[in-house]
């Protein structure tokens, strides 16, 4: 399977090969079928309780509440895929929940 991997990513596999993969399901890139896992997790979540923000330190969510961090650190240091942020933002999902609560807090009409 790495030796696919690795045949593919310097060009050294024939399209036919690259078919006969593709038509098995073959993981070319292992990270990205987690991170999009964990993506399908965080909007089952988002479906259930109408928001993003999990809380890491809920044990039924720890792991993703971690993995909602992590997407956070990443994106405010520039070092998120540009895919996974259209991808999150596709879900309303909000880098900053602080400053989404304070912009909460002075919209007129607001408590």
């Amino acid at each position: 399977v790495n030796s696919q991997r690795k045949l593919y990513k310097k060009n050294a596999l024939s399209l036919n090969q690259i078919q006969q993969l593709d038509s098995i399901g073959f993981a070319w890139d292992p990270r990205e079928i987690s991170w999009n896992g964990t993506f399908y997790q965080l909007c089952a979540f988002k479906t259930r309780h109408g928001h993003c923000n999990v809380s890491q330190y809920d044990p039924r969510y720890k792991s993703l509440g971690s993995w909602v961090i992590y997407q956070r650190l990443l994106y405010k240091r520039n070092a998120l895929n540009s895919n996974y942020i259209h991808k999150m933002n596709s879900i309303g999902f909000v880098w900053d929940p602080c400053e989404n609560l304070s912009r909460a807090k002075h919209i007129p009409g607001k408590t």
